[in-house]
């Protein structure tokens, strides 16, 4: 037996990647690419298949030291938007007054997947009051008669009391049809979106099911018997019988994977991450050391699905460049693999001589004012946005995108001739015109997601990873990094990803007992997806604003022996990193630690009238080990306490940092941290709420654990 392993296959549109890493000291053990299978008979399984035999393989690793295995995946993102959907029939339930608006809510008609993409329904209404087996038989049958082909069940109220929702499901099943209902897919209120929600999701099964099936029965071929595990949307894994039931999940997960990969290396606080291919650049937002999640959207309406907040643009390694009336006036979004072009500077020098510029248009619908460059043997090479930054010394050696810069040169000097200007200027003024655009998004981002500009970040990953981030970090002024293997960055994400479950229910007012039962169920939920119990971490929020009681588990599915970090960061660096967090500069006044914690309270002391005035502004920074500062906020203060004094300096604390005003008493935002844990306990808006869920949080700890609490009022 040799050394315990991950496997992550990542399916992309050009190639499927696979990584194998070791267990336990998360090293990058082995690599294989090979092309997408798009057309075999299998699909994208077959290449599944062979790449995890070519890896097993050429590495010699036996399929029983396999412990986990995932991979991302495109399909549903691209079955959404390519229209390759299912018709759906809907169900609508209810009885009486609040029937007559079920009957409205249900119907969702047809939703815009893509310009000219649409998802098609048919509705039908069941009265509940009335229910019977052959008025459900009778539903469905008018559902079939309007060529849905599969079924969704949705009524008013069914998150409290499902049955009416899974008697539809279960005669629809008697029948052979696929169905599924809107509780399955969220334990929220809002019916329309939850309705909506659901059809999208039902939309995707018989697609989504066919492609699980072959993949899984492939990849036991293989001889490994873990099961394989699905990326999911929002960073984690899930198992093939969830997909079975609930595609949605996978939606835009392959986008998740890369920013996954990247903060299990870079320690980032606050930061861009760009992933960038050949074709588009997926972005997406690290905020206190996490990536930022929000809900997703289809058709410009929003869904309960929470998904990374990714920003696609096409502009990327292999994007082309426009050039009108003799001046380049655009880069993209064509790129030389949609133009079916080798890169320039992928070329030996030789093909390009006598190079003279040439428009094309890239597909039938464009315009032809794409440059490539004409060679002597009637060869034609693309001009690259990765040509250019190879050529301005953007991308070092040894790097994946690095290019012959010969080639790079003689192709940009003929571009050059034909717009008047030397090659490094054609090269620059493509940069430029590329990075204005993808700093448009990124200001954006820093704006909406308030990242702290003393701390911000440009993380690359992807094959093109040095391409985007290098020239915008140094036009904005930013720190830029290229991520530990870059190219594969996805796919090791997809190994090392968590298993993950949510759930959210409209609870106002949570009580012990609301806490305690999503904490049970949403511990069930993960566990029985594939997470061992000894590693499961819950997080509670309580959304006072919406009435939304959310719960997070993530949880490994094995033990997990090693951490991935560096070696933990010393007092001076910690203290060092915090002080530069804060704008102006700030002196700690106090500072506390526990476990992998340090808690500090700066002070930045600035001068008024001409001196005669000191202000002292306060700021609090939670950092862990490695430095990633994981809390920042404005006024507050810090408490260390054992668990025992929970009910007395822990509820004094909380008392002595409540605001009272003519509204009534608002509560410190709270968070707790020790050993290796936290919680936010943001959230919460009565004391009685609050001391529940902190004891909660900490009942397997010792009577003497060390904890920090933390209450913020901004």
């Amino acid at each position: 037996m040799g050394n315990k392993v991950r496997i992550g296959i990542d399916v992309g549109g050009t190639f499927t990647d696979a990584v194998v890493i070791d267990n336990s000291s998360y090293e990058v053990i082995a690599k294989a690419k090979i092309p997408t299978t798009h057309h075999a008979e299998k699909g994208v399984a077959e290449g599944i298949v062979q790449v995890i035999r070519k890896v097993l393989a050429e590495n010699h690793i036996d399929p029983d030291d396999v412990v986990f295995i995932a991979h991302g995946t495109t399909q549903a993102t691209n079955a959404l938007l390519e229209g390759d959907v299912a018709q759906v029939g809907i169900v609508g339930m209810g009885t009486g007054l609040e029937g007559e608006r079920a009957k409205g809510e249900t119907k969702v008609g047809r939703i815009e997947l893509a310009p000219g993409k649409f998802l098609n329904t048919v509705h039908t209404y069941l009265d509940t009051a009335k229910l019977t087996d052959e008025s459900i038989d009778a539903a469905i049958q008018t559902l079939l008669d309007g060529q849905a082909q599969v079924i969704v069940a949705s009524k008013s109220y069914s998150v409290d009391n499902p049955e009416d929702e899974i008697r539809v499901i279960r005669r629809a099943q008697e029948k052979e049809l696929m169905a599924t209902g809107g509780y399955e897919i969220s334990q929220l209120y809002g019916l329309q979106a939850r309705t909506r929600t659901a059809v999208v999701n039902a939309a995707l099964i018989p697609k989504m099911m066919e492609a699980a099936n072959m993949t899984e029965s492939s990849v036991k071929q293989t001889g490994i018997k873990k099961p394989l595990m699905i990326m999911r949307c929002d960073g984690g894994v899930m198992s093939v019988d969830e997909v079975r039931k609930r595609p949605i999940l996978t939606m835009l997960s392959g986008l998740a994977a890369g920013v996954a990969g990247a903060l299990m290396y870079e320690k980032i606080t606050d930061g861009i991450f760009f992933e960038v291919g050949g074709t588009s650049t997926d972005i997406s937002v690290i905020k206190d050391g996490k990536v930022m999640i929000q809900n997703a959207q289809v058709g410009g309406r929003k869904l309960y699905l929470n998904s990374l907040d990714v920003r696609t643009l096409g502009i990327a390694g292999g994007s082309m460049i426009v050039v009108e009336n003799g001046k380049i006036t655009d880069v993209g979004p064509r790129s030389a693999h949609i133009a079916q072009k080798e890169y320039e500077v992928f070329t030996a020098p030789e093909n390009l001589k006598d190079a003279k510029v040439k428009l094309v248009a890239p597909r039938p619908e464009d315009l032809p004012h794409y440059a490539v460059v004409s060679c002597a043997e009637g060869k034609e090479y693309a001009l690259t946005l990765a040509g250019a930054a190879n050529l301005l010394g953007y991308v070092p050696e040894g790097d994946y995108a690095r290019g012959n810069l010969e080639s790079a040169r003689l192709a940009w000097e003929a571009l050059g001739r034909e717009v008047g200007m030397t090659a490094e200027e054609a090269c620059r003024r493509a940069m430029d015109i590329a990075s204005e655009k993808v700093k448009a998004i990124v200001d954006s981002l820093i704006e909406d997601y308030q990242l702290n500009k003393q701390l911000i970040r440009f993380v690359g990953g992807g094959g093109s990873a040095c391409v985007v981030p290098s020239y915008l970090g140094e036009k904005m002024g930013v720190r830029w990094q290229v991520a530990k293997n870059a190219p594969y960055i996805s796919t090791i994400g997809v190994a090392l990803a968590l298993v993950r479950e949510q759930l959210e229910r409209n609870v106002s007012n949570p009580t012990q007992e609301d806490i305690k039962k999503i904490r049970a169920d949403i511990m069930d939920e993960v566990v029985k997806a594939g997470a061992n119990p000894e590693t499961v971490e819950i997080t509670i929020e309580i959304d006072a604003q919406k009435n939304i009681l959310r719960a997070i588990a993530t949880g490994a599915t094995e033990l997990r022996t090693k951490d991935l970090s560096e070696k933990a960061k010393s007092r001076e660096e910690l203290a060092q990193i915090v002080r530069e967090s804060v704008s102006g500069g700030a002196e700690i006044a106090s500072e506390a630690h526990t476990g992998r914690w340090h808690a500090y309270r700066l002070e930045t002391v600035s001068s008024k009238l001409w001196g005669l005035l000191k202000m002292r502004k306060p700021s609090l920074r939670v950092a862990d080990d490695e430095g990633v500062v994981r809390l920042q906020k404005g006024t507050g203060e810090i408490l260390e306490f054992e668990k025992s004094e929970m009910d007395g300096r822990f509820v004094r604390f909380v008392e002595a940092n409540t605001r009272f005003s003519d509204a009534g008493a608002t509560l410190p935002k709270t968070y707790l941290y020790f050993g290796q844990k936290s919680a936010d306990l943001s959230g919460v808006t009565n004391k009685e709420q609050l001391l529940s869920l902190a004891k909660m949080e900490c009942e397997t700890l010792p009577e003497d654990a060390c904890i920090i609490a933390v209450a913020a009022h901004e």
